[in-house]
């Protein structure tokens, strides 16, 4: 029996893919499409978020499709608490997302070995969250407090601290995110749009064009 090739860590994931798609909704029927047209379309690390209980429903979907592309990494955003933590790991997330420094969802990832995308906004929760034992720190809302420009002023005093920039991220924000230093960007709703509510063919087609052009840029700046 051939053995399964090994994934890499989530960080080196994150370095090399420099994309994670952010998915935010009510309709589990929606997102589990939504993620099968991302995955198809070179979208690597997708966060399905806990902001209802269909976000839940559709992770345990699409990590039991064997028809995924098999580097597809799937997580779990808006992690609030140790109980919503070990039920997304339970149901194949690889990876957990949280809004900002929740110490024990950090500690549950700590224990089961599963890395956590800390949420921050200033440099005490920064270091909070790094101390805690996040994977990396997940700046949100990034567009509400300057942007690219805020995190390159936030690094200059952290510059070992592996920022990941989400929040209202635009095609043509991605370059200067990274030439502020972060080591990737998350998108939501400017990728999600229409489709986390409907999956008609022509959302799902248009999410797919989307999510090529998402991927077209961040690939430019690897």
């Amino acid at each position: 029996m051939e053995l399964a090739t090994p994934r890499p860590p989530v960080l080196d994931l994150l370095r090399r893919e420099r994309l994670v798609a952010v998915l935010r909704g009510a309709d589990a029927d929606a997102l589990t499409a939504a993620t099968a047209v991302l995955a198809a379309n070179g979208v690597r690390l997708i966060e399905l978020t806990l902001s209802s209980d269909a976000g839940l429903t559709a992770l345990r979907r699409v990590a039991a499709d064997r028809t995924l592309p098999p580097d597809t990494v799937l997580g779990a955003g808006t992690v609030l608490t140790r109980d919503q933590a070990r039920a997304a790991i339970d149901a194949g997330a690889r990876y957990l997302v949280t809004p900002g420094v929740t110490e024990e969802v950090l500690a549950e990832g700590v224990d089961q070995g599963v890395p956590v995308l800390c949420g921050a906004l200033t440099p005490s929760e920064a270091m909070a969250a790094v101390r805690l034992g996040a994977t990396a720190v997940k700046l949100f809302p990034a567009y509400a407090v300057g942007g690219a420009r805020y995190l390159r002023d936030l690094r200059a005093p952290l510059p070992d601290v592996p920022f990941i920039a989400i929040g209202g991220i635009a095609l043509d924000d991605i370059a200067d995110y990274f030439a502020a230093g972060a080591v990737a960007v998350g998108v939501g709703s400017p990728l999600l749009r229409e489709a986390g509510t409907d999956s008609s063919p022509a959302a799902l087609a248009a999410l797919a064009e989307r999510a090529r052009a998402y991927v077209a840029a961040t690939s430019a700046e690897r």
